[in-house]
């Protein structure tokens, strides 16, 4: 018999994408009326204008500019509120692993900087292993923070695990058909000595193009939202609304995005 051939490893994508299939399960958070508007202007650059309408807080317009490029290494500036943030990231992509580092508001003479290194390799097709380290430093103070990571990917279910000295945070993602999928997230906080979990699920309509999703959580929220495609135009319609129970908190939100 011939031997059998070991399944290619492939790229383990980034760090920040380890939980990405769970999160993607859980409705997002809206709240007031919002407008998005998004032009394609090239393969490399899209504009996007965004007009939010809130009751809980200010409301406002945002302009975001995005280029993409094949190879990315530099600085980027970044204006949020009141203060300016300097961030320098570098990235590698090999054939079975990815290497990462961000170094933020690098300040030679005053001696402070924050260092955050990502590094995840594929030891086989399913299982990838890493790690994250996260170093600061300014005057009188001095720490750094590791964090050890692990994903197996089946091929119906993923489950994911980060541990380190802050706490932990375990995700499990389950497609069960093409229009079912659920995930489960725990997260440890040993800070703050909590411990949080949730539930959430996707029901697809292909025919209707309508998605829905749902969550649960430890902290008595429920939640939901109902997106609407509205083919050929390429609008998007949803609609959320959320509550609390324990907070007896309720919000909504409806939202329009065009492109």
């Amino acid at each position: 018999r011939a031997p059998r051939r070991a399944e290619p490893r492939g790229n383990p994508g980034s760090f920040d994408e380890l939980h990405r299939l769970c999160k993607e399960v859980f409705p997002p958070q809206m709240e007031g009326v919002k407008l998005i508007v998004t032009k394609t202007l090239s393969s490399h650059f899209q504009v996007t204008h965004t007009v939010h309408m809130s009751t809980l807080g200010p409301s406002g317009y945002r302009f975001n500019a995005t280029f993409v490029g094949d190879r990315q290494l530099g600085p980027t500036e970044t204006h949020q509120a009141k203060f300016v943030t300097w961030q320098f990231d570098g990235e590698y992509r090999g054939d079975d692993c990815t290497a990462t580092l961000t170094l933020g508001n690098p300040d030679l003479l005053g001696g402070s900087v924050i260092v955050v290194a990502h590094f995840l390799q594929s030891v086989t097709a399913r299982l990838v292993l890493g790690g994250e380290l996260v170093y600061h430093r300014r005057p009188g103070e001095e720490g750094a923070i590791l964090t050890l990571a692990g994903k197996y990917t089946a091929p119906n279910w993923v489950t994911t695990l980060n541990v380190g000295y802050g706490g932990a945070h375990a995700s499990y993602y389950h497609r069960a058909n093409e229009q079912v999928q659920v995930g489960v997230e725990l997260e440890a906080n040993t800070r703050l000595q909590e411990t949080t979990f949730a539930f959430g699920y996707q029901l697809n309509l292909p025919r209707a193009n309508v998605v829905f999703r749902g969550l649960l959580d430890s902290n008595w929220s429920v939640g939901g939202v109902l997106e609407k495609k509205l083919p050929p135009l390429p609008v998007t319609l949803a609609l959320g609304a959320f509550l609390n129970h324990w907070r007896n908190r309720f919000h909504c939100g409806f939202s329009v995005t065009v492109g």
